[in-house]
Order: structure tokens, then C-alpha cells, then sequence
């Protein structure tokens, strides 16, 4: 009978040693935050570090039991480990399988907003040439059946998609009847500002399961700043669609998006307390994007990134503040980067996935039937640049849109993971590529990161979550949002 080894065998750590696996690192003040391929992460001091690096850590220490834990050593004599390794990244990149699940139709481009940060070259309300047919739309659902992905969520867009309402109830109709057969997890959403709701629009939605999401950038004197239209009524007219849209349909199935312009700056508490007065349950504090009319009429330029992070900071304080009182109120940017930081999952936000989301997470079809890589891309060819059109649904296949070379490249160089600079940074894992920005900003879908304006916030952010995360207090309601 074979015996036990003696307790020195298990405890002296010369006995096993130890190997490392791939990592990267970032110094944080006076530690280290380390991370690996599939996102574990742990924060060391300079000595621990040292010990680390140098194959010295002490067998019983909990820094060589956390670091085996989550991959960053491996015990000789031993492949579990790596099999595990290879189960999170599998996990990690699972959504690549699940190609395109994001459908966007551009129904129409007329608007009767004139908001002089959109991002979109809208078009007056009476030139029903910028709508979408039927024939367009019946072609473009034929390719978004094509979709591997077991779910398919169809949002339509404008403009305002609402003045070519019977264009969507054709779309919902159609979709439906097709997926009796192909039983597609189907999911519906209307992108609307809410000015031309009715109670046909609202009872159609209810008896087709489709939901509603709008525009609020704050109180009322800076939504109707912000988003001017006839009567300098945008605001009440949002709050009272919101209203009648969650009597129809339930609080759950309306969303609200703000847009931070340089009005917006000084308001952050402001802004998220009227969400909280609107009873939503968080906010995403989103910066200007350098597409369409944010672009002609100067507005993207109104502030920098330093200005938008000491704004964005401000507001996750403030909301932080709010949770320790009791209130349970979320930022949603820093909520979906906390799920790739501290989950097995990626997120579906085309801006931050690797490789980049355009193309194989979101498709847009416009109104007259052009197929671009994202909503970005569209926004760009309405500036004159059609890099990123894939192709249009009457005139090309499936394989020939889904396969556009340039698309195929963009994808190719936007994995962070190869990428010059992403590929040795330790926060690589959380981050995404947003090659359509790139492009924009700086004529090449990979860009100079060290000049990149995506690159700085993304960079601060994660920085400052880290710093939070080690409060415990604040780790606690970080970890209420993921659940």
C-alpha cells in the first residue's frame, strides 16, 4: 500500500515550482495591476510584483494561491490549468459565433428635430424620397434571416422612424411571419424622439412586443437647448411619450439615451437626477461622436476629452454617492465594462468588442438600401466617406456584403489582441477597437493610439474603476450592478 507524502513535500513550494503564464502590466502609483488573456486581474505591490516575476513566491502565501486561481502561474508537471485558460477564452469570445445579432433599418431620414449635434444628415419632413420601400425592406429582412444568431433584435432608425410608420408595421409583420419558421429569439425596438407618438403607434407595439427607446439629455431648459424643434417643445413632448409609451408597454420596455454637449458640462448632477425623477434606473453619460451635423456645425469640438472625463467623473461619483444612501441607480458604461472585467462575458457594445463589433455584431440597412458595417459607418457616408458600405441589398449577396474586403481588413486589424500598443497593454482585455472612429478622426481604422481621443477615455476609465474597485464599500455596489 503506497503511503503519503510527508507535509514538506506539499508545503515547500522548491517541490513544485512554478512557471508563468502570459500576462501584462500596468504600474498604478506605487503597485502594479497585472492582467491576462482572458481578463483576470490582480493588483501587487512592487515587492510582490518582484517575487512574482522572479519565480520567488511563497508557496502558502494567498498572492501564489490567487495567481494560480486565476491563471497566472502554472504548477509544473500539471495542463489543467491551461485547459482551464483555454475554456475562459473560448467563453470570452463566444459572440463571434453568434454573428450579427444587431439589425438596424433605417426607415426614413426625415426629421422634424434639428438637433445641431446629431450625428445624422437628416432631411425635412416632407421628402418622403428618404424613405425606406417595401421592396428595400423585404430584401434586407431576406439577409437578416440569413443570421447565424439565434437571437435577432430589429431597431429601427431615422431621423425619426415614426413619420414612415407603415414601413415598420410592414417590417414587424414580415419578420414575424418569417420566423414561424426560422425561430429566432426576435426582439424589436423603435428608436424615436417621441414628438409623433400616437395611440395606434403605442397599441401596435404592445401587440408585437416592441419596445421604445428615446432621446433625454436632461431638465428641460437644456433637453430643449439641446434638441430644438418647432414650439421649443422637445422636452415635453419626450417626458409625456415616455409616460404614455410605459402605460402601454411597462416601465422595462422604455429606455432613454442622453447626448453630452458643451451645455451639458456643468449639469452632470442635474442631468442624472432628472433620470432619477423619470424613475429610470441609470443613465449612460455618452460623449459626442465626430459624425454628421455634431461635425458641420462644430459642435463635437466644443469640448475635449479631459472636459468629458471631469464631467463623466463627476457624474460616477455623484452616482456612487447616491448608492451609498440607498439608491439604486447605475451608470451603464461603466457597468458593461465591469462585466469584462469581473464576468466571463463579453458585451454586445459594438465600440468595445475585439475584434470590432462593425460587420459581425450590428448591421445597418439605410433607406435606400446601402448596407453599412455599423451606425457609425452610415453617419460617415452621410459626410461623403462610403468606406465602410458593405454593399446594397439589390444588388448583392449575402456573401458579397458580409465579405467586403474592406470590412475583412478593418476586422483584422482592430484585434486588440495583435494590435501595436493594445497588444502590451494590461487593459487590452476590457477594451474594444472602434475602427469606423479611427478612420474619421484619423484617416486609418487603426490609428495612432498615443493620439487617439477613444484611447484616452477608455484608458482613464479603467484606471479610475481600478481605484474604485479597492474600496470595499464601492466594490460591493459594483458588484449589486452586475447581478
Amino acid at each position: 500500500m503506497s503511503k503519503f507524502e510527508s507535509l514538506d513535500k506539499y508545503t515547500n513550494s522548491k517541490s513544485f515550482g512554478y512557471e508563468l503564464l502570459p500576462f501584462k502590466f500596468e504600474r498604478l502609483e506605487d503597485e502594479i495591476f497585472i492582467s491576462n488573456l482572458v481578463g483576470e486581474f490582480k493588483i501587487l505591490s512592487q515587492n510582490e510584483f518582484e517575487a512574482f516575476v522572479n519565480n520567488h513566491l511563497p508557496f502558502e502565501s494567498k498572492t501564489y494561491s490567487d495567481l494560480l486561481a486565476k491563471h497566472f502561474i502554472i504548477e509544473k508537471n500539471t495542463s489543467t490549468p491551461l485547459e482551464l485558460l483555454s475554456l475562459k477564452l473560448r467563453t470570452k469570445l463566444s459572440r463571434l459565433s453568434q454573428f450579427t445579432a444587431l439589425h438596424m433599418f433605417v426607415v426614413s431620414l426625415r426629421c422634424e428635430h434639428s438637433c445641431p449635434y446629431c450625428q445624422v444628415s437628416r432631411q425635412s419632413d416632407n421628402k418622403i424620397a428618404f424613405d425606406m420601400t417595401p421592396e428595400i425592406a423585404d430584401r434586407a429582412l431576406e439577409l437578416t434571416f440569413r443570421s447565424p444568431s439565434p437571437a435577432i433584435k430589429i431597431e429601427f432608425q431615422g431621423g425619426e422612424p415614426l413619420l414612415n410608420f407603415p414601413i415598420i408595421q410592414h417590417i414587424v409583420r414580415s419578420a414575424l411571419e418569417i420566423n414561424k419558421v426560422a425561430q429566432k429569439n426576435l426582439a424589436f425596438v423603435i428608436a424615436t424622439n417621441l414628438a409623433v407618438l400616437s395611440d395606434d403607434v403605442l397599441s401596435f407595439c404592445k401587440s408585437n412586443n416592441v419596445e421604445i427607446s428615446t432621446s433625454l439629455d436632461g431638465p428641460r431648459e437644456l433637453h430643449n437647448s439641446n434638441r430644438p424643434r418647432p414650439n421649443n417643445n422637445s422636452y415635453e413632448l419626450a417626458i409625456e411619450g415616455i409616460r404614455k409609451a410605459r402605460d402601454y408597454l411597462g416601465v422595462d420596455h422604455v429606455s432613454a439615451l442622453m447626448t453630452t454637449t458643451k451645455a451639458s458640462l456643468g449639469q452632470v448632477k442635474n442631468i442624472i437626477d432628472e433620470y432619477i425623477k423619470q424613475d429610470f434606473s441609470g443613465i449612460f453619460l455618452r460623449p459626442l461622436s465626430p459624425y454628421g451635423f455634431a461635425i458641420k456645425t462644430k459642435w463635437y469640438k466644443s469640448y475635449d476629452v479631459d472636459e468629458w472625463l471631469k464631467f463623466y467623473f463627476e457624474g460616477l461619483d455623484y452616482i456612487i454617492e447616491l448608492n451609498r444612501n440607498g439608491l439604486k441607480f447605475q451608470e451603464f458604461y461603466a457597468r458593461m465594462i465591469l462585466t469584462k472585467m469581473l464576468t466571463p462575458y463579453q458585451t454586445g457594445y459594438v465600440d468595445m468588442m475585439s475584434p470590432a463589433g462593425a460587420g459581425i455584431a450590428a448591421v445597418v440597412y439605410n433607406y435606400d438600401g446601402d448596407v453599412f458595417a455599423s451606425d457609425e459607418s452610415r453617419m460617415l457616408a452621410e459626410m461623403g466617406d462610403k468606406s465602410f458600405r458593405l454593399g446594397n441589398v439589390l444588388t448583392n449577396t449575402y456573401r458579397e456584403i458580409f465579405t467586403n474586403d474592406f470590412l475583412l481588413d478593418a476586422l483584422e486589424k482592430s484585434f486588440t489582441g495583435s494590435a501595436p500598443m493594445c497588444s502590451n497593454c494590461a487593459f487590452e482585455p476590457y477594451c474594444g477597437s472602434d475602427p469606423v472612429y479611427h478612420h474619421a478622426t484619423q484617416g486609418d481604422v487603426l490609428g495612432k493610439k498615443w493620439e487617439s481621443g477613444f484611447c484616452q477615455r477608455n484608458l482613464s476609465i479603467f484606471r479610475k474603476l481600478i481605484e474604485y474597485y479597492q474600496d470595499p464599500e464601492i466594490k460591493r455596489i459594483f458588484e449589486s450592478w452586475l447581478r
